[in-house]
């Protein structure tokens, strides 16, 4: 009775840690392995982690799942061997020695030599592996540190290639595209977690360009479309130059209005008509001018929207260009509008034939922008999906000739030569 402990006196932490000390004394991990010699065989090799840094949430929810896994498989009859591992390999790692070096380009590592800058890297890859040894050990968890592996050992970099071989020689491998974040510093591209390591909220600018309809023949609303000019709003003006479509809501209704004091004629979603500079008549309050608030960012012409919209809203009247606003022509639902071409801004790609289309996606909003959005597959993942289900015969050819360090190649790159993407 005197191991009985009162409740406001039970440690669940010590007891834990005098569990631990226990399987210490009995090498209860090795005792089980030798327990279990000659039975099934089931092998499992632990997702490596970076010890280039500390264990988070997330290891340890990952590595008590495969505890449990593993003790099961164990429990059921079965000799499991369990091998920790170390991604030593990527950019967590040379993330690492570029901070510590300083470095900021290729050309910064090619001066340093690549041998050396390995060996740099090499340095560091298992700088936290005692303080993962602790913690993984702390929580429990049964696997085998000693006999662990290393994702540069060369037997296990050709054992990967090996198991690829196998399934290309099965006909399991097949050659796709994806949209990914991308590395012009590192010519590479990034998985979420490794562009997640230098996030930085920047300043962008927003823009909104206007592409001439030229012929209107193939969309429902056909020649009541031309002479207008679809007004698209991009918050990646860099990308423009890849520009391969226009995206509408099928489902929206769009407003087509003259501007006056330009004669020209433009087209965005209704709801969207008091972000075009002009649109709409300032409503003054109380005897002044609207709220300098009003105004979008950047000296942008963007009225609120909770302003009315009386040009927007109403039937096309003469009033309507004598109030100072822009005169409302007609109004199409989205849906109307997929198959007009119109001009590109860029003369790149203008000699492929399926280019240049207004196409219809659910994703485009009427909550920011003009319901229009320049389409841009080598950048967007919307884009690039969109594209593909609009049957745009020529998006993938183009989504290769722009996958280049910069997104830019040929006469484009000429023009902006030296520049990073989202300065050119």
């Amino acid at each position: 009775m005197e191991d009985v402990i009162e409740g406001k006196d039970y440690s669940f932490p010590g007891e834990e840690e005098k569990i631990l000390a226990l399987w210490d004394k009995l090498d209860a991990f090795k005792e089980q392995l030798r327990r279990s010699d000659g039975k099934p065989e089931y092998i499992f090799y632990d997702g490596p982690p970076f010890a280039t840094g500390l264990p988070h949430y997330g290891h340890l929810l990952a590595g008590t799942l495969k505890d449990i896994v593993t003790r099961y498989t164990c429990a059921t009859g079965h000799h499991v061997t369990r091998r920790f591992g170390w991604d030593c390999h990527g950019l967590p790692v040379e993330y690492e020695i570029d901070k510590k070096l300083d470095i900021k380009t290729r050309d910064d590592v090619l001066a340093m030599g690549i041998d050396k800058y390995n060996e740099e890297c090499r340095s560091i890859v298992m700088r936290y592996s005692k303080e993962w040894e602790v913690t993984v050990k702390r929580l429990g968890r049964w696997i085998d540190f000693d006999n662990d592996y290393k994702t540069l050992d060369p037997e296990y970099m050709e054992s990967v290639w090996w198991v690829f071989k196998q399934l290309f020689e099965r006909g399991l491998v097949y050659r796709g595209f994806k949209v990914m974040p991308f590395s012009t510093a590192c010519s590479t591209s990034l998985s979420n977690f490794e562009a997640g390591l230098n996030y930085k909220d920047v300043d962008d600018p927003a823009i909104m360009v206007s592409f001439p309809i030229v012929d209107a023949s193939a969309s429902a609303a056909g020649s009541a479309l031309d002479g207008s000019h679809l007004v698209a709003w991009t918050t990646t003006p860099w990308t423009l130059p890849s520009n391969l479509a226009l995206c509408v809501h099928p489902e929206l209704t769009y407003v087509q209005v003259r501007d006056p004091a330009k004669a020209k004629v433009y087209i965005v979603a209704d709801a969207r008509l008091p972000a075009l500079p002009g649109a709409v008549p300032k409503q003054k309050k109380g005897g002044k001018a609207a709220d300098k608030n009003s105004r979008g960012k950047k000296g942008a012409a963007a009225v609120a929207a909770d302003d009315p919209a009386p040009a927007a809203n109403g039937p096309a009247t003469a009033d309507n260009t004598a109030a100072g606003g822009f005169e409302v022509l007609a109004k199409f639902q989205g849906a109307q509008l997929v198959g007009a071409r119109y001009t590109p801004l860029f003369p790149y790609f203008a000699s492929h034939p399926n280019a240049f289309r207004v196409v219809s996606d659910t994703y485009v909003t009427d909550d920011s922008g003009t319901g229009v959005v320049h389409q841009a597959p080598a950048f967007g993942e919307d884009d690039y999906r969109c594209l593909g289900s609009s049957r745009l015969s020529c998006w993938k050819s183009l989504v290769v000739r722009w996958h280049a360090l910069l997104g830019l190649l040929g006469p484009c790159a000429q023009q902006v030569p030296g520049l990073a993407v989202s300065g050119s």
